[in-house]
């Protein structure tokens, strides 16, 4: 499996979003549609950016009881996405329910993915308010076990944790990380965060990047210098 960039549309509006895809004249980046711009312009806007020629990650986080998920993933499958994800706290009967819903009938399907811990959280919060004892680490790699063993793809990590990922569930299974910034950006609300380079060294095959692009001065000329030092060999 390829490195790639994802951007984030962290967008609110099919505006927003048309101004910023329209910046690209030469590459047709790989991008994630999250929860605010789905919910605020509905399934349609998945099929207009796919016609525009974008890959899409489609960020919902489904959580549910197996049946609900089954069947929300059998709707989404309709959408041509390559790649959706849910959350592993839900069970690996969740996850394998997930899976089913996803595949068309001839057996293709989008990449699936699960989100072991959001990059937000760190161990502190996980033991005071979710109360899970165990370190994030065990936590991590534990969830990332059980979407090997659900038969998904991958999962959402850190990318602080992306090649520990691979040494316990092999290297096809693939990293997706999120909380990547520039050496000299900002935070944010994320916590457990990485340069794309380092995202590289660790072993990510997928980083999401969004406001170090999407707010960026020159978005084209951030998400170059992203591909630069993560995808492309220096």
């Amino acid at each position: 499996m390829s490195r790639d960039v994802i951007i984030a549309l962290d967008f609110s509006t099919k505006e927003e979003v048309y101004s910023f895809l329209n910046l690209f004249q030469e590459e047709k980046p790989f991008v994630k549609i999250g929860m605010e711009l789905f919910y605020a312009e509905g399934p349609h806007i998945v099929r207009d950016i796919k016609a525009r020629g974008h890959k899409i990650f489609l960020d919902l986080k489904l959580h549910d009881i197996p049946n609900t998920v089954k069947k929300s993933m059998r709707v989404l499958s309709r959408l041509d996405v390559d790649m959706c994800n849910l959350h592993a706290a839900g069970t690996i009967a969740m996850m394998e329910a997930a899976l089913e819903g996803l595949t068309h009938d001839d057996g293709t399907r989008p990449l699936l993915i699960a989100v072991t811990q959001l990059t937000s959280t760190g161990e502190d919060r996980m033991k005071e308010e979710l109360l899970i004892d165990a370190p994030l680490h065990d936590v991590v790699m534990h969830y990332a076990a059980n979407a090997k063993k659900a038969g998904l793809d991958g999962v959402v990590c850190s990318p602080l944790e992306a090649g520990k990922v691979h040494d316990a569930c092999g290297k096809s299974f693939l990293t997706v990380t999120p909380g990547v910034r520039f050496a000299e950006g900002e935070k944010g609300d994320q916590v457990r965060v990485t340069t794309p380079a380092k995202a590289r060294e660790i072993g990510s095959d997928y980083i999401v990047v969004g406001r170090p692009i999407t707010a960026a001065k020159d978005p084209v000329a951030a998400y170059r210098r992203c591909v630069k030092e993560f995808v492309e060999e220096n």
